[in-house]
């Protein structure tokens, strides 16, 4: 049964396009059959014309379930993209980054051919990072219903008003404030919107929630990390009549009325990212953020096991008791008369 790997490119960029047309040509020469949305294949031949060798189409030629791998090229955006189309399918997604910081991407531009190698041996591995399921209440109604993988985030409507909203974990409030916004994220969106808040950032193997207010008005605003078995709620209060706006994702939108209720918890269907090679987070955190590491040292060597010896017990000596006397007696004079002066 031949092996296929669905491409899919950030159709606005010529560059995105570009690599896409190489990554075909490159992984039918590996024996792998690439696989693109018709919309964007038509795209990429109308810049670079025609491929040599065939191209099946989504939905037209293939399924969904019978592709092993999605391959993305571009940046987070396009990789949040692709989650939204392969979530409910189990198909892991691999990342080529064409942007600027690109987090979620597994490789950049200049090791595509790189890519497509690891790929043809199956070189790589998968795992699996958490997402939230995210619930907006208005007057007792339920009104949406969606999922997000970096972040639910809480916006003032209106520019020249902030709103005033109050948290909530595990079902008991925990403060009111005036803010900008307040973001909800995952691991993964901590290097993300929250981040950029102030947030802190929290290694994708940890489970955790993390709320993080944004501008807000008040003593005990602080960012928060909570148990991924935590209901987290945020409530837009009537007392200003200002409005809100939710987005997961930075995709998907809905607007907030004073007294609308978003409720966050971890869901049940995670994304799966394949990775090309094992490079820890905090290698990607220095690469991707460009920190300085200038005079690391690093860990000493254990070149062998050092063994220590028996330890000496030292004996202090008792001291003298003093001398009991009869009442009337004198104590004898130890002094050496010939050095008595």
């Amino acid at each position: 049964m031949s092996r296929r790997v669905l491409v899919l490119a950030h159709t606005g960029r010529e560059e995105s396009l570009k690599a896409a047309w190489e990554a075909c040509a490159q992984l039918h020469d590996s024996g792998i059959v690439p696989v693109m949305q018709e919309s964007e294949l038509r795209d990429m031949e109308r810049f670079f014309g025609q491929l040599s060798q065939p191209v099946e189409i989504l939905h037209d030629h293939v399924q969904l379930p019978d592709v092993e791998l999605v391959m993305v090229l571009g940046g987070d955006g396009t990789i949040l993209r692709a989650a939204e189309l392969v979530r409910e399918v189990d198909v892991p997604l691999l990342g080529v980054n064409l942007g600027h910081v690109g987090f979620l991407a597994e490789s950049e531009r200049a090791d595509l051919a790189q890519t497509v190698e690891w790929i043809a041996r199956r070189d790589y591995t998968v795992e699996e990072r958490m997402t939230i399921d995210v619930q907006v209440w208005v007057r007792g109604q339920k009104i949406w219903h969606t999922w997000a993988l970096n972040e639910a985030a809480i916006e003032k409507g209106n520019r020249e008003r902030m709103i005033e909203v109050v948290t909530e974990v595990d079902e008991r409030p925990l403060t009111s404030f005036g803010c900008d916004g307040v973001v909800v994220a995952t691991p993964t969106g901590s290097t993300a919107y929250a981040f950029s808040a102030g947030g802190p950032v929290v290694w994708p193997e940890v489970e955790a929630l993390v709320i993080v207010p944004i501008s807000a008005h008040a003593l005990f605003a602080k960012p928060l990390v909570v148990s991924p078995r935590s209901r987290l709620a945020v409530e837009v209060l009537t007392r200003t009549g200002a409005q809100g706006v939710l987005w997961c994702d930075g995709r998907r939108s809905v607007d907030l009325p004073p007294g609308a209720r978003v409720e966050v918890t971890k869901s049940a269907t995670p994304v799966r990212l394949a990775r090309t090679h094992q490079t820890p987070f905090s290698a990607r955190l220095v690469r991707k953020f460009e920190l300085p590491i200038h005079g690391w040292r690093g860990p000493v060597p254990q070149s062998e096991t050092i063994h220590t010896g028996p330890i000496p017990i030292v004996r202090t000596p008792r001291p003298r008791p003093p001398l009991q006397l009869a009442s009337g007696d004198q104590p004898e004079d130890d002094t050496d008369p010939a050095t008595a002066k």
